[in-house]
């Protein structure tokens, strides 16, 4: 495989790397940082850790790093400006969603989201949209190695996917799907259930009962949804996905504040792109990134209370998907 050829081309004579995922990193990013972690040490020797910006708060990813070892830990302040050489895993420079400074050298970029000029200036990326998780591109990797990854690796590959697929069902091309096969029958099954079933904390049920009683329902195909308050980042995309399983919908966009800055997730199963709705949505407010079925963005909230925002983004996602902005649809529940 060429591209392993590469890669290890890419960290000829590092002797340390720090592997960083994006901000409030999900299963997919956690999956890939560790496997390219193994990967690495298994072929080559080679030293690294993985950090990470934001929270871990799901509890299904909360109990996959438990399960893992507990291998990510949070940047440390000041450890980007060093000469130590970066690898960007689910993420690119520029992509808003990391801790990158815009002045610093990347050596390896992992990511499945649309590619990003600032990514030519890495001396190894491999992007591909096509596919729908960064941990299907890591699992070809580990494969071209002729090593088998053990069972803990397999697992998180395996859950990394098939939360960003929804199990091959959203944004899934044929190498998901030989990934997902190769990886299936080497997974730790009775870890993956825990995994899957961790209980979650009662914020999780208030956020529940916030987005539902929120939710209104436009042109009988998009809902949006706010949650009043938040405990972690992540909880619009854990409502959003939840939301999208209303039969007849084809958009979601769940909102929330989250210290200071209002976060937003847009989901769908039709053939949208949602990467490029939550930008125009977002538009130069925020950053905003993402691709076909999932994206998610952030604005500040600048001193404005959160329900002027809120009411500007809705206005913007209403004409973007050409609905009567002054529409005020209907009450889910």
């Amino acid at each position: 495989m060429s591209y392993l050829a590469s890669l290890y081309g890419a960290i000829e004579g590092v002797t340390r790397l720090l592997i960083l995922t994006h901000n409030d990193p999900d299963p997919d990013a956690i999956a890939s940082a560790v496997a390219l972690q193994w990967l690495l040490e298994e072929e080559r020797g080679l030293e690294s850790h993985i950090a990470y910006r934001g929270i871990i708060g799901r509890a299904e990813n909360k109990a996959l790093v438990r399960y893992l070892g507990y291998p990510l830990r949070m940047l440390v302040d000041g450890e980007l400006s060093e000469s130590l050489p970066i690898a960007l895993i689910d993420t690119q420079p520029g992509a808003g969603n990391n801790s990158l400074p815009p002045s610093a050298s990347v050596s390896i970029v992992f990511d499945h989201h649309p590619v990003r000029e600032e990514t030519s200036d890495a001396v190894f990326a491999d992007i591909r949209p096509e596919v729908g998780a960064t941990s299907t591109i890591l699992t070809e990797y580990c494969q071209a190695t002729g090593s088998e990854p053990p069972p803990v690796i397999a697992t998180a590959l395996f859950y990394g996917i098939k939360t960003d697929t929804m199990g091959l069902g959203r944004g899934a091309g044929q190498p998901d799907v030989a990934a997902y096969f190769y990886l299936q029958s080497r997974i730790d099954v009775q870890a993956l259930v825990k995994i899957e079933r961790a209980q979650v904390p009662p914020e999780y049920f208030k956020g529940l009962v916030s987005a539902l009683r929120s939710a209104r329902i436009y042109g009988d195909m998009l809902i949006i949804s706010t949650i009043e308050e938040m405990e972690r980042p992540d909880l619009p995309a854990e409502m959003a996905d939840l939301l999208l399983r209303l039969k007849g919908v084809e958009w979601v966009i769940c909102m929330g504040v989250y210290d200071d800055e209002m976060m937003l997730s847009v989901r769908t199963n039709n053939q949208g792109d949602a990467g490029r709705l939550v930008q125009e949505i977002v538009g130069r407010l925020g950053s905003a990134g993402g691709h076909g079925a999932m994206a998610a963005g952030q604005v500040p909230l600048t001193g404005q209370p959160p329900v002027t925002l809120f009411r500007h983004l809705k206005r913007r996602a209403l004409e973007c998907l050409e609905i009567d902005p002054a529409s005020t649809g209907k009450a889910l529940i």
